[in-house]
């Protein structure tokens, strides 16, 4: 028997310079995806998998994040009063139980590395799942879903991977495949943006993970490494040669939306996808287009 993952770690102390003005007040992770701040759909990928325990690593100026994992007894009253019960239903259904969530500070911008080692203390001896709130997927069932089900038949670390265009692997994290089915198969190495012609294989790591709590110590002792920051591709490097690490090549899309063109593509996506809003939001769509020189079949 392994043991079973509770918590979910959300490293959410980025600055979010890329989308700058917007972010000088607003975390990034609070801009919304149709109608949901883009950290609630990495929230509710990781309650359907499972997970008990959220647990965000924040910085200055992200109170707001905590606010909104918060009741607002103000808003729900005037709902009530309104009679908006499917609003109020849904603005209950958001939000973690009493008690599942902690926040703590990354002081630093350290990196991805060292905001996970901040949450050492409160994730414990533990294994937990990592996610990266700025990829948000449509998968069905949920990517985390998916690597959990891996996790609970092999145990070990899980890292989420797609495939990319293998001119483009110098962008990204990219690990070497061994042998095993897509749903599972061995990692045999990790390289962090490497050049295309030295890169092990296509296969990216998407910013989903499920790490054994022995990943802290390697931590806790590593130095800074690219751009000056504690880069948790290092410690995980290091750990695998005490513990076996699976890929898991997983059945979804995923939006990256830490940059404008994934994050105006995920509203895209996600729009047509919802059934009260789609007709209408593709007849806007024709209409833009119609009247632009853009041609959107090139």
């Amino acid at each position: 028997m392994v043991q079973r993952v509770r918590t979910a770690v959300f490293p959410v102390a980025g600055l979010g310079t890329r989308f700058l003005p917007a972010t000088k007040a607003m975390p990034k992770e609070m801009l919304t995806v149709v109608d949901k701040p883009v950290i609630q759909y990495a929230v509710d990928e990781a309650r359907e998998a499972g997970i008990e325990h959220f647990v965000f690593v924040t910085g200055r100026n992200k109170g707001v994040i905590e606010d909104h994992f918060d009741r607002q007894f103000e808003l729900e009253a005037t709902l009530e009063a309104r009679g908006k019960t499917a609003a109020l239903e849904q603005l209950r259904h958001d939000l973690p139980k009493a008690g599942q969530s902690s926040f703590t500070r990354q002081q630093e911008p350290l990196g991805l590395g060292h905001a996970v080692w901040c949450a050492r203390d409160i994730v414990g001896r533990e294994p937990f799942a990592l996610l990266l709130p700025d990829m948000i997927f449509k998968s069905s069932p949920g990517v985390l879903k998916q690597m959990m089900d891996t996790y609970e038949e092999s145990g070990g670390n899980i890292i989420a991977v797609e495939e990319c265009a293998p001119e483009d692997v110098s962008s990204y994290g990219v690990i070497g495949r061994g042998e095993g089915p897509d749903q599972g198969f061995a990692i045999t190495g990790m390289v962090e943006k490497p050049k295309p012609e030295d890169a092990p294989s296509n296969l990216i790591i998407s910013g989903r993970y499920i790490l054994q709590p022995e990943i802290f110590s390697l931590l806790g002792e590593q130095t800074v490494g690219a751009g000056g920051e504690i880069q948790i591709t290092d410690a995980m490097r290091y750990l695998m040669d005490r513990q076996p690490f699976i890929g898991v090549k997983y059945d979804g899309q995923v939006f990256d939306c830490g940059s404008k063109i994934g994050f105006l593509t995920a509203n895209v996506a996600f729009a047509l996808d919802r059934p009260d809003i789609a007709d209408a939001f593709l007849s806007e769509l024709k209409k833009l287009t119609a009247d632009t020189p853009i041609n959107i079949e090139d």
